[in-house]
């Protein structure tokens, strides 16, 4: 089961962070990846990070300015978002497999997202 908080308003080029907080003594074993979805449009994906939190990859639409850790000991992954635009404002996801995907199709775990809004 997955838990994401830390959404907000703020305003543009403000930063904020997301947590995503996981139960289960599997969590290690687990990809976790970020999505978002803005309204009238696809859910879209963020970023992903690997199993023992060295390894990221980003959507080109937050590379540089988005950066995702995982803490497997307190079972949690955070999403650190800087210089936020208006076109970040969106309901973010977090999302788990046990395989790599950045496709959202491959996730069957997924937490019940937090609004995010920024403001120009």
């Amino acid at each position: 089961q997955l838990q994401a908080s830390g959404g907000g308003l703020v305003q543009a080029g403000d930063s904020l962070r997301l947590s995503c907080a996981a139960s289960g003594r599997t969590f290690s074993s687990y990809f976790v990846a970020w999505f978002r979805q803005a309204p009238g449009k696809e859910r879209e994906f963020v970023g992903i990070i690997n199993r023992n939190g060295v390894g990221t990859v980003y959507g080109d639409s937050v590379k540089g300015r988005f950066t995702i850790s995982r803490d497997n000991a307190k079972g949690t992954v955070a999403l650190q978002m800087s210089s936020l635009k208006p076109e970040d404002t969106a309901v973010y996801y977090c999302a788990a497999s046990r395989a790599y995907s950045i496709s959202k199709l491959d996730y069957n775990y997924w937490g019940q997202g937090t609004l995010v809004t920024v403001s120009s």
